[in-house]
Protein backbone atom coordinates (compact mmCIF):
# COMPACT_ATOMS: atom_id res chain seq x y z
CA UNK A 1 0.00 0.00 0.00
CA UNK A 2 2.83 2.56 0.81
CA UNK A 3 4.80 1.89 -2.51
CA UNK A 4 1.00 2.15 -4.55
CA UNK A 5 0.84 5.76 -2.43
CA UNK A 6 4.26 6.81 -3.01
CA UNK A 7 3.71 5.82 -7.07
CA UNK A 8 0.82 7.52 -7.36
CA UNK A 9 1.71 10.47 -5.94
CA UNK A 10 4.75 10.64 -7.70
CA UNK A 11 2.84 10.18 -11.09
CA UNK A 12 0.61 12.97 -10.22
CA UNK A 13 3.63 15.59 -9.56
CA UNK A 14 5.33 14.40 -12.80
CA UNK A 15 2.22 15.07 -14.60
CA UNK A 16 1.95 18.36 -13.19
CA UNK A 17 5.46 19.11 -14.02
CA UNK A 18 5.41 18.26 -17.40
CA UNK A 19 2.53 20.35 -18.24
CA UNK A 20 2.65 23.18 -16.32
CA UNK A 21 7.11 23.20 -16.84
CA UNK A 22 6.63 22.29 -20.52
CA UNK A 23 4.83 25.77 -21.06
CA UNK A 24 6.68 27.72 -18.45
CA UNK A 25 9.94 26.92 -20.26
CA UNK A 26 8.09 28.14 -23.77
CA UNK A 27 7.01 31.15 -22.30
CA UNK A 28 10.01 32.00 -20.83
CA UNK A 29 11.91 31.07 -24.01
CA UNK A 30 9.67 33.97 -26.01
CA UNK A 31 10.22 36.21 -23.28
CA UNK A 32 13.83 36.15 -22.94
CA UNK A 33 14.45 36.37 -26.90
CA UNK A 34 11.37 39.04 -27.28
CA UNK A 35 13.60 41.28 -23.96
CA UNK A 36 16.73 40.76 -25.85
CA UNK A 37 15.08 42.32 -28.94
CA UNK A 38 14.14 45.01 -27.36
CA UNK A 39 17.34 46.00 -25.72
CA UNK A 40 18.92 46.05 -28.95
CA UNK A 41 16.39 48.05 -30.52
CA UNK A 42 16.68 50.43 -27.33
CA UNK A 43 20.93 50.48 -27.45
CA UNK A 44 20.36 51.38 -31.38
CA UNK A 45 18.00 54.14 -30.62
CA UNK A 46 20.00 55.24 -27.56
CA UNK A 47 23.11 55.72 -29.36
CA UNK A 48 21.40 57.34 -32.78
CA UNK A 49 20.24 60.22 -30.44
CA UNK A 50 23.95 60.46 -29.07
CA UNK A 51 24.92 60.86 -32.69
CA UNK A 52 21.97 63.48 -33.37
CA UNK A 53 22.82 65.75 -30.18
CA UNK A 54 26.82 65.75 -31.25
CA UNK A 55 25.91 65.90 -35.05
CA UNK A 56 23.36 68.91 -34.20
CA UNK A 57 26.16 71.27 -32.23
CA UNK A 58 28.76 70.12 -35.07
CA UNK A 59 30.95 67.75 -33.15
CA UNK A 60 32.87 65.14 -34.13
CA UNK A 61 31.73 61.53 -34.37
CA UNK A 62 34.45 59.70 -34.61
CA UNK A 63 34.98 55.87 -33.22
CA UNK A 64 36.91 56.96 -30.01
CA UNK A 65 34.17 59.02 -28.93
CA UNK A 66 31.63 56.37 -29.36
CA UNK A 67 33.67 53.78 -27.95
CA UNK A 68 32.64 54.56 -24.17
CA UNK A 69 28.60 54.97 -25.29
CA UNK A 70 28.58 51.33 -26.13
CA UNK A 71 29.27 48.00 -23.87
CA UNK A 72 31.61 46.68 -26.15
CA UNK A 73 31.46 43.19 -24.68
CA UNK A 74 27.67 42.46 -25.52
CA UNK A 75 27.25 45.16 -28.33
CA UNK A 76 28.40 45.57 -31.83
CA UNK A 77 27.76 49.04 -33.66
CA UNK A 78 27.67 50.44 -36.95
CA UNK A 79 26.90 53.93 -37.32
CA UNK A 80 26.71 55.48 -41.37
CA UNK A 81 26.75 59.23 -41.68
CA UNK A 82 26.15 60.83 -44.92
CA UNK A 83 29.38 61.51 -46.96
CA UNK A 84 31.65 59.89 -44.21
CA UNK A 85 33.36 56.67 -43.85
CA UNK A 86 31.00 53.88 -41.42
CA UNK A 87 32.06 54.01 -37.64
CA UNK A 88 32.36 50.46 -36.24
CA UNK A 89 32.40 50.05 -32.52
CA UNK A 90 32.57 46.59 -30.28
CA UNK A 91 33.68 43.46 -31.71
CA UNK A 92 32.08 41.82 -34.52
CA UNK A 93 30.12 38.73 -33.61
CA UNK A 94 29.62 35.46 -35.38
CA UNK A 95 27.33 33.26 -36.20
CA UNK A 96 23.51 33.73 -35.42
CA UNK A 97 22.77 37.67 -34.18
CA UNK A 98 20.42 39.91 -33.22
CA UNK A 99 20.13 43.40 -34.88
CA UNK A 100 18.07 45.97 -34.72
CA UNK A 101 18.69 50.02 -36.54
CA UNK A 102 17.59 53.08 -36.07
CA UNK A 103 17.52 56.04 -38.39
CA UNK A 104 18.91 59.96 -37.12
CA UNK A 105 16.99 62.64 -37.42
CA UNK A 106 20.75 63.94 -39.41
CA UNK A 107 20.16 61.16 -42.23
CA UNK A 108 22.51 58.73 -40.34
CA UNK A 109 21.67 55.16 -39.03
CA UNK A 110 22.87 53.01 -36.25
CA UNK A 111 22.83 49.23 -36.52
CA UNK A 112 23.39 47.43 -33.22
CA UNK A 113 24.35 43.63 -33.39
CA UNK A 114 24.33 41.15 -30.31
CA UNK A 115 25.18 37.26 -30.61
CA UNK A 116 22.28 35.47 -29.78
CA UNK A 117 24.47 33.34 -27.79
CA UNK A 118 24.04 35.47 -25.02
CA UNK A 119 20.14 34.75 -25.50
CA UNK A 120 20.99 31.28 -25.13
CA UNK A 121 23.30 31.26 -22.17
CA UNK A 122 20.07 33.24 -20.86
CA UNK A 123 17.87 30.61 -21.76
CA UNK A 124 20.48 28.05 -20.38
CA UNK A 125 20.14 29.44 -16.63
CA UNK A 126 16.11 29.69 -16.59
CA UNK A 127 15.80 26.30 -17.89
CA UNK A 128 18.55 25.25 -15.19
CA UNK A 129 16.10 27.34 -12.46
CA UNK A 130 13.20 25.67 -13.59
CA UNK A 131 14.80 22.34 -13.70
CA UNK A 132 15.80 22.84 -9.96
CA UNK A 133 12.77 23.92 -9.13
CA UNK A 134 10.92 20.71 -10.37
CA UNK A 135 13.54 18.44 -8.84
CA UNK A 136 13.06 19.98 -5.75
CA UNK A 137 9.07 19.58 -6.01
CA UNK A 138 9.77 15.94 -6.67
CA UNK A 139 11.77 15.42 -3.70
CA UNK A 140 9.01 17.17 -1.54
CA UNK A 141 6.14 14.87 -3.44
CA UNK A 142 8.02 12.17 -2.58
CA UNK A 143 8.69 13.09 1.18
CA UNK A 144 5.30 14.03 1.79
CA UNK A 145 3.66 10.83 -0.17
CA UNK A 146 6.39 8.72 2.11
CA UNK A 147 4.78 10.40 5.19
CA UNK A 148 0.81 10.25 4.22
CA UNK A 149 1.27 6.30 2.93
CA UNK A 150 2.97 5.94 6.25
CA UNK A 151 0.11 7.79 7.91
CA UNK A 152 -2.41 6.05 6.64
CA UNK A 153 -0.50 2.22 6.01
CA UNK A 154 0.62 2.05 10.46
CA UNK A 155 -3.32 2.84 11.14
CA UNK A 156 -4.14 0.07 8.76
CA UNK A 157 -1.81 -2.54 10.15
CA UNK A 158 -2.66 -1.15 14.27
CA UNK A 159 -6.27 -2.17 13.30
CA UNK A 160 -5.26 -5.47 11.48
CA UNK A 161 -3.38 -6.14 15.02
CA UNK A 162 -6.73 -5.50 16.95
CA UNK A 163 -8.32 -7.68 14.62
CA UNK A 164 -6.19 -10.38 15.14
CA UNK A 165 -6.08 -9.91 18.91
CA UNK A 166 -9.73 -10.27 18.79
CA UNK A 167 -9.81 -13.59 17.12
CA UNK A 168 -7.26 -14.91 19.38
CA UNK A 169 -9.85 -14.16 22.27
CA UNK A 170 -7.56 -10.89 23.47
CA UNK A 171 -10.48 -8.41 23.92
CA UNK A 172 -8.68 -5.33 25.37
CA UNK A 173 -9.93 -2.12 23.73
CA UNK A 174 -7.05 -0.04 22.88
CA UNK A 175 -8.79 3.19 22.45
CA UNK A 176 -6.35 4.49 20.13
CA UNK A 177 -7.25 7.11 17.69
CA UNK A 178 -5.61 8.46 14.29
CA UNK A 179 -6.76 11.63 13.08
CA UNK A 180 -8.18 10.60 10.01
CA UNK A 181 -12.32 10.33 10.50
CA UNK A 182 -12.39 6.96 8.21
CA UNK A 183 -9.83 4.83 9.97
CA UNK A 184 -10.99 6.32 13.89
CA UNK A 185 -14.86 4.86 12.62
CA UNK A 186 -13.22 1.47 11.97
CA UNK A 187 -11.33 1.66 15.22
CA UNK A 188 -14.46 3.03 17.23
CA UNK A 189 -16.26 -0.13 15.97
CA UNK A 190 -13.53 -2.60 17.18
CA UNK A 191 -13.14 -1.19 20.71
CA UNK A 192 -17.14 -1.64 20.48
CA UNK A 193 -16.58 -4.99 19.50
CA UNK A 194 -14.00 -5.85 22.13
CA UNK A 195 -15.61 -4.72 24.85
CA UNK A 196 -18.96 -6.53 23.88
CA UNK A 197 -16.89 -9.38 23.36
CA UNK A 198 -14.95 -8.70 26.72
CA UNK A 199 -18.17 -8.56 28.65
CA UNK A 200 -19.77 -11.78 26.71
CA UNK A 201 -16.45 -13.89 27.87
CA UNK A 202 -16.99 -12.42 31.56
CA UNK A 203 -20.93 -13.35 31.29
CA UNK A 204 -19.80 -17.31 29.71
CA UNK A 205 -16.75 -17.27 33.31
CA UNK A 206 -19.21 -16.05 35.82
CA UNK A 207 -21.97 -18.40 34.10
CA UNK A 208 -19.51 -21.53 34.94
CA UNK A 209 -18.40 -20.02 38.12
CA UNK A 210 -22.31 -19.55 39.32
CA UNK A 211 -23.08 -22.62 37.90
CA UNK A 212 -20.35 -25.02 39.53
CA UNK A 213 -21.09 -22.91 43.06
CA UNK A 214 -24.70 -23.63 42.74
CA UNK A 215 -25.01 -27.10 41.68
CA UNK A 216 -22.21 -28.49 43.92
CA UNK A 217 -24.13 -28.52 47.01
CA UNK A 218 -27.54 -30.24 45.28
CA UNK A 219 -25.16 -32.78 44.33
CA UNK A 220 -24.00 -33.50 46.96
CA UNK A 221 -26.99 -33.44 48.63
CA UNK A 222 -28.39 -35.86 46.13
CA UNK A 223 -25.40 -38.29 46.27
CA UNK A 224 -25.97 -38.96 50.06
CA UNK A 225 -29.62 -39.60 49.16
CA UNK A 226 -28.90 -42.35 46.74
CA UNK A 227 -26.19 -43.48 49.12
CA UNK A 228 -28.88 -43.88 51.78
CA UNK A 229 -31.37 -45.75 48.77
CA UNK A 230 -28.08 -48.02 48.06
CA UNK A 231 -27.63 -48.51 52.28
CA UNK A 232 -31.01 -49.59 53.00
CA UNK A 233 -33.42 -52.81 52.26
CA UNK A 234 -37.22 -50.91 53.20
CA UNK A 235 -38.79 -50.40 50.41
CA UNK A 236 -40.69 -47.43 52.43
CA UNK A 237 -37.50 -45.82 53.25
CA UNK A 238 -36.08 -46.48 49.41
CA UNK A 239 -39.53 -45.19 47.53
CA UNK A 240 -39.26 -41.52 50.48
CA UNK A 241 -35.86 -41.28 49.37
CA UNK A 242 -36.03 -41.64 45.82
CA UNK A 243 -39.11 -39.02 46.43
CA UNK A 244 -36.97 -36.71 47.69
CA UNK A 245 -34.00 -37.31 45.63
CA UNK A 246 -36.50 -36.64 42.13
CA UNK A 247 -37.66 -33.67 44.03
CA UNK A 248 -33.78 -32.29 44.52
CA UNK A 249 -33.25 -33.75 40.57
CA UNK A 250 -36.11 -30.95 39.59
CA UNK A 251 -34.34 -28.29 41.86
CA UNK A 252 -31.26 -28.74 39.86
CA UNK A 253 -33.04 -28.61 36.80
CA UNK A 254 -34.60 -25.34 38.11
CA UNK A 255 -31.40 -24.26 39.11
CA UNK A 256 -29.86 -24.48 35.76
CA UNK A 257 -32.40 -23.24 34.00
CA UNK A 258 -32.18 -20.18 36.07
CA UNK A 259 -28.77 -19.29 35.76
CA UNK A 260 -29.19 -19.86 31.99
CA UNK A 261 -31.93 -17.23 32.60
CA UNK A 262 -30.09 -14.64 34.19
CA UNK A 263 -27.20 -14.75 32.31
CA UNK A 264 -28.93 -13.90 28.88
CA UNK A 265 -31.14 -11.34 30.85
CA UNK A 266 -30.82 -10.75 34.75
CA UNK A 267 -34.46 -8.54 34.48
CA UNK A 268 -36.13 -11.74 32.90
CA UNK A 269 -38.45 -13.68 35.71
CA UNK A 270 -41.42 -15.65 36.11
CA UNK A 271 -42.84 -14.26 39.20
CA UNK A 272 -45.73 -15.93 40.88
CA UNK A 273 -47.15 -16.29 44.18
CA UNK A 274 -46.06 -19.01 46.55
CA UNK A 275 -46.16 -20.26 50.12
CA UNK A 276 -43.16 -19.56 51.80
CA UNK A 277 -43.53 -22.64 53.88
CA UNK A 278 -43.40 -24.73 51.05
CA UNK A 279 -39.55 -23.54 50.06
CA UNK A 280 -38.34 -23.45 53.72
CA UNK A 281 -39.76 -26.92 54.51
CA UNK A 282 -37.52 -28.14 51.46
CA UNK A 283 -34.71 -26.52 51.99
CA UNK A 284 -35.03 -27.80 55.69
CA UNK A 285 -35.47 -31.39 54.35
CA UNK A 286 -32.35 -30.94 51.50
CA UNK A 287 -29.94 -30.03 54.32
CA UNK A 288 -30.77 -31.76 57.58
CA UNK A 289 -28.82 -34.36 56.52
CA UNK A 290 -25.72 -32.20 55.97
CA UNK A 291 -26.23 -30.18 59.54
CA UNK A 292 -26.49 -33.54 61.07
CA UNK A 293 -23.07 -34.86 59.71
CA UNK A 294 -21.19 -31.79 61.20
CA UNK A 295 -23.22 -31.97 64.28
CA UNK A 296 -25.60 -29.18 64.21
CA UNK A 297 -29.01 -28.34 63.12
CA UNK A 298 -31.44 -26.14 61.70
CA UNK A 299 -34.68 -25.14 62.36
CA UNK A 300 -37.28 -22.38 61.48
CA UNK A 301 -39.95 -20.26 63.37
CA UNK A 302 -41.76 -17.14 63.02
CA UNK A 303 -45.49 -16.89 60.60
CA UNK A 304 -46.87 -19.74 58.65
CA UNK A 305 -48.88 -19.80 55.87
CA UNK A 306 -47.36 -16.64 54.53
CA UNK A 307 -47.51 -15.77 50.01
CA UNK A 308 -44.78 -13.91 48.31
CA UNK A 309 -44.25 -12.87 44.77
CA UNK A 310 -41.46 -14.51 43.26
CA UNK A 311 -39.86 -17.19 41.90
CA UNK A 312 -39.78 -20.41 44.08
CA UNK A 313 -36.11 -21.74 42.66
CA UNK A 314 -34.71 -18.62 42.66
CA UNK A 315 -35.74 -18.14 46.22
CA UNK A 316 -34.96 -21.75 47.46
CA UNK A 317 -31.36 -20.90 45.51
CA UNK A 318 -31.48 -18.11 47.89
CA UNK A 319 -32.08 -19.43 51.19
CA UNK A 320 -29.74 -22.37 50.31
CA UNK A 321 -26.93 -19.90 49.82
CA UNK A 322 -27.44 -18.41 53.33
CA UNK A 323 -27.60 -22.02 54.74
CA UNK A 324 -24.75 -23.31 53.23
CA UNK A 325 -22.87 -20.11 53.63
CA UNK A 326 -23.90 -20.51 57.51
CA UNK A 327 -22.79 -23.78 57.57
CA UNK A 328 -19.05 -23.30 56.04
CA UNK A 329 -18.89 -20.43 57.96
CA UNK A 330 -21.39 -19.86 61.07
CA UNK A 331 -21.48 -22.36 64.06
CA UNK A 332 -23.93 -24.18 66.45
CA UNK A 333 -27.98 -23.54 65.67
CA UNK A 334 -28.81 -22.14 61.99
CA UNK A 335 -32.20 -20.34 62.25
CA UNK A 336 -34.84 -19.75 59.49
CA UNK A 337 -37.25 -17.35 61.06
CA UNK A 338 -40.36 -15.60 58.90
CA UNK A 339 -41.76 -12.05 59.90
CA UNK A 340 -43.94 -9.34 58.05
CA UNK A 341 -42.82 -6.12 57.47
CA UNK A 342 -45.34 -3.62 55.87
CA UNK A 343 -46.07 -4.99 52.41
CA UNK A 344 -43.01 -7.69 52.59
CA UNK A 345 -42.27 -10.82 53.81
CA UNK A 346 -38.71 -11.56 55.28
CA UNK A 347 -37.09 -14.54 55.68
CA UNK A 348 -33.94 -14.30 58.63
CA UNK A 349 -31.18 -16.73 58.43
CA UNK A 350 -28.90 -16.77 61.13
CA UNK A 351 -26.51 -18.53 62.95
CA UNK A 352 -24.67 -18.73 66.61
CA UNK A 353 -21.19 -18.36 65.11
CA UNK A 354 -18.43 -15.82 65.37
CA UNK A 355 -20.45 -13.49 62.74
CA UNK A 356 -18.73 -11.67 59.81
CA UNK A 357 -15.32 -9.82 60.20
CA UNK A 358 -15.17 -6.30 61.00
CA UNK A 359 -13.25 -5.47 57.82
CA UNK A 360 -16.00 -6.65 55.57
CA UNK A 361 -18.70 -5.21 56.26
CA UNK A 362 -21.24 -4.21 53.19
CA UNK A 363 -18.43 -6.10 50.97
CA UNK A 364 -19.26 -9.74 51.94
CA UNK A 365 -21.99 -9.56 48.53
CA UNK A 366 -19.31 -8.61 46.58
CA UNK A 367 -17.56 -10.86 43.95
CA UNK A 368 -14.20 -12.98 45.15
CA UNK A 369 -14.94 -11.49 48.64
CA UNK A 370 -14.62 -14.12 51.61
CA UNK A 371 -14.22 -14.40 55.01
CA UNK A 372 -12.24 -17.77 54.49
CA UNK A 373 -10.35 -20.10 51.45
CA UNK A 374 -13.98 -19.79 50.20
CA UNK A 375 -14.61 -18.96 46.66
CA UNK A 376 -16.55 -15.75 47.39
CA UNK A 377 -19.32 -16.82 44.81
CA UNK A 378 -22.35 -17.61 46.87
CA UNK A 379 -23.57 -14.53 48.47
CA UNK A 380 -22.86 -12.37 45.05
CA UNK A 381 -25.02 -14.92 43.35
CA UNK A 382 -27.86 -15.06 46.16
CA UNK A 383 -27.84 -11.10 45.46
CA UNK A 384 -28.31 -11.02 42.11
CA UNK A 385 -31.11 -13.84 42.02
CA UNK A 386 -32.73 -11.96 44.73
CA UNK A 387 -32.94 -8.51 43.04
CA UNK A 388 -33.82 -10.15 39.49
CA UNK A 389 -37.11 -10.88 41.65
CA UNK A 390 -37.80 -7.85 42.67
CA UNK A 391 -36.76 -8.68 45.93
CA UNK A 392 -33.78 -7.88 48.24
CA UNK A 393 -31.00 -9.47 50.41
CA UNK A 394 -29.09 -7.57 53.29
CA UNK A 395 -27.10 -8.38 56.00
CA UNK A 396 -29.19 -6.70 59.21
CA UNK A 397 -26.21 -7.61 62.04
CA UNK A 398 -22.72 -8.71 61.54
CA UNK A 399 -22.58 -10.31 65.02
CA UNK A 400 -23.93 -12.79 65.26
CA UNK A 401 -24.74 -12.99 61.51
CA UNK A 402 -28.24 -11.91 60.21
CA UNK A 403 -29.21 -11.94 56.75
CA UNK A 404 -32.61 -10.95 55.57
CA UNK A 405 -34.24 -11.71 52.46
CA UNK A 406 -37.00 -9.12 51.61
CA UNK A 407 -39.32 -10.55 49.44
CA UNK A 408 -43.16 -8.49 48.38
CA UNK A 409 -46.27 -10.52 49.19
CA UNK A 410 -49.85 -10.92 48.15
CA UNK A 411 -51.48 -8.10 47.86
CA UNK A 412 -54.76 -7.92 50.58
CA UNK A 413 -57.13 -10.11 49.96
CA UNK A 414 -55.65 -13.20 48.83
CA UNK A 415 -53.27 -13.68 51.47
CA UNK A 416 -54.06 -16.75 54.75
CA UNK A 417 -52.58 -14.11 56.90
CA UNK A 418 -50.36 -16.04 59.32
CA UNK A 419 -49.67 -16.10 62.68
CA UNK A 420 -46.38 -17.08 65.23
CA UNK A 421 -45.68 -20.67 65.47
CA UNK A 422 -43.05 -22.66 67.61
CA UNK A 423 -39.84 -23.46 66.28
CA UNK A 424 -39.72 -26.42 64.50
CA UNK A 425 -36.98 -28.57 63.87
Amino acid sequence: MRRRLIQSTLAVVLVVIAVFGVSLVIVETRTISNSAQERVESEAVRLASIVDSRLFVAQQVDAEVLRKQVTQDRYYAVIRIPGEEPIEVGSKPSGDVITATAPGEEGETVTVQEPRSSVTREVGRTLLIIGLVALLAVVAAVLLAVRQANRLASPLTDLAETAERLGSGDPRPRHKRYGVPELDRVADVLDGSAERIARMLTAERRLAADASHQLRTPLTALSMRLEEITLTDDPDTVKDEATIALTQVERLTDVVERLLTNSRDPRTGSAVTFDLDEVIQQQLAEWRPAYRSAGRAIVSSGKRHLEAVGTPGAVAQVLAALIENSLMHGGGTVALRTRVTGNQAVIEVTDEGPGVPADLGARIFERAISGRNSTGIGLAVARDLAEADGGRLEMLQTKPPVFALFLSRTPVGKSHGGADEPMIR
